[in-house]
């Protein structure tokens, strides 16, 4: 997919990508990221959880942009069929598949970021449209989204015939990690692992063993043989994030995530995780690394800077199996999956754990310790830990807080343990200038 730019913001509000919204969003409120020097005051807010519905990171017009965008293939291209005597029902099929996919992963993440989100599911053509929308409760945005995705499922190509296709347009595989991810988060534990297994039992994917080349080829080349669905930059359309990271840095990794999460063998220098230092991140300067670096040893320059951005990966459906498994009560099935992971990463003994599987709370925090690993600052810690405490009405709301807790600074930590007693603290407020153009809306109860 290639990323389209932001949309028009109010006056005085940053415009941020897509890819860039769904890093803060995913990780702002996590326990794996930092102030860096040249952190923005929204962005430290939300850090800290002093949000504000002034603040321009609550905007969500560049999502709805892409929406539309989406709507308006939907509802005119199957017109071109009778314009167009070269257009077959196949290629409509398969377009409408995608806008279908792409519009239900928008409403995800904006389902799981603010909770309660307007609905719109018809093109915006002229300013006379109705733009008075009430929100649409989660569970509902949550019905919709699977809707698509199963009506896109049947629209769906295995395959475009080359590896940058499947990898950035919208396939079958990117369609079944979409359903398992939703199905999570609906406690729909049956359905998402049958989507999942679609992805591992397919056999088109596969985990590339530890070596030298591991991080150039799955991060900075990209579209690997673990990519199912990457947003794709080129040297013509370079990423936002070597600013972000690197030149200007605004975030940076956590001061101790290099040792609480990869892990250090003191013994043996030669035996380390090869998702941590100068992957993730580079020790000592805690600098952001999967999307600026070559390799392990040298930094892409700006003008190189097209690393993508990982929506699903491999290790992704591994692990959502691994995490519909353990909550199906098959948690010895769930920890082969992890073992099968760490051994392809070469996770350090320092980080395994002798977990019973019978436990089903130990499994869950085993797979939510690997994801960390896997997926470190790639918009995924905090919806991953959200979705886990809020399970059987927020019966292990303690893992939110306590991640919360883990990085705030200590005269702040009461002040966020009591706000993140509130459910709706979990979620941001709608932005004030869409509450000052859309009088349907209601601000989320929290932000009064």
């Amino acid at each position: 997919m290639n990323t389209p730019p932001a949309a028009v913001r109010p006056p005085g509000v940053t415009d941020y990508t897509i890819s860039e919204y769904m890093f803060m969003y995913g990780e702002l409120r996590g326990d794996l990221v930092g102030p860096g020097g040249n952190i923005t005051t929204e962005q430290s807010e939300i850090m800290t959880s002093n949000i504000l519905s002034s603040n321009g990171i609550t905007s969500w017009s560049a999502f709805y942009r892409v929406i539309n965008y989406c709507n308006t293939v939907i509802d005119l291209a199957p017109s071109v069929l009778k314009e167009d005597p070269t257009f077959t029902q196949t290629q409509l099929n398969n377009y409408l598949s995608e806008a279908l996919a792409i519009r239900a992963y928008m409403y995800f993440t904006l389902a799981r970021t603010f909770k309660d989100v307007p609905l719109k599911l018809d093109a915006t053509l002229s300013d006379k449209d109705n733009f008075q929308l009430p929100t649409v409760p989660q569970n509902k945005i949550f019905d919709q989204v699977i809707k698509d995705l199963n009506l896109a499922e049947e629209y769906a190509v295995e395959s475009y015939g080359n590896t940058a296709s499947n990898k950035g347009r919208i396939t079958v595989y990117a369609i079944n990690a979409m359903q398992a991810d939703v199905y999570l988060w609906m406690e729909n534990y049956e359905a998402a692992l049958t989507a999942a297994q679609k992805v591992t039992k397919s056999g088109k994917f596969q985990l590339i063993q530890a070596s030298s080349s591991w991080f150039n080829r799955v991060f900075a080349q990209g579209n690997s043989s673990e990519s199912i669905f990457e947003f794709q930059y080129a040297l013509q359309n370079l990423n936002p994030f070597y600013s972000m990271f690197l030149q200007r840095p605004e975030i940076v990794a956590g001061s101790d995530v290099f040792e609480q999460v990869f892990g250090i063998d003191y013994a043996n220098a030669a035996n380390f995780d090869i998702r941590g230092d100068h992957a993730s991140l580079i020790p000592g300067t805690n600098e952001i690394y999967k999307f600026t670096g070559l390799d392990a040893t040298i930094r892409k320059s700006s003008t190189e800077s097209d690393t993508h951005w990982f929506v699903y990966r491999y290790a992704d459906a591994k692990l959502m199996e691994a995490e519909a498994l353990a909550e199906l009560n098959l948690g010895g099935d769930a920890l082969i999956i992890i073992n099968e992971i760490r051994g392809r990463r070469n996770a350090i003994d320092a980080t395994a754990k002798l977990v019973n599987p019978l436990i089903k709370d130990d499994v869950i925090d085993y797979i939510l310790a690997e994801r960390a690993r896997e997926f470190a600052f790639e918009g995924k810690r905090w919806f991953d830990v959200l979705r886990i405490a809020k399970r059987n009405n927020y019966e292990r709301i303690e893992i939110l807080i306590n991640m919360a807790l883990s990085s705030a600074p200590a005269n702040q930590q009461q002040s966020i343990a009591a706000k993140l007693r509130d459910p709706n603290s979990h979620y941001l407020p709608i932005n004030d200038y869409e509450m000052y153009t859309n009088k349907a809306l209601i601000q989320n109860p929290f932000y009064k």
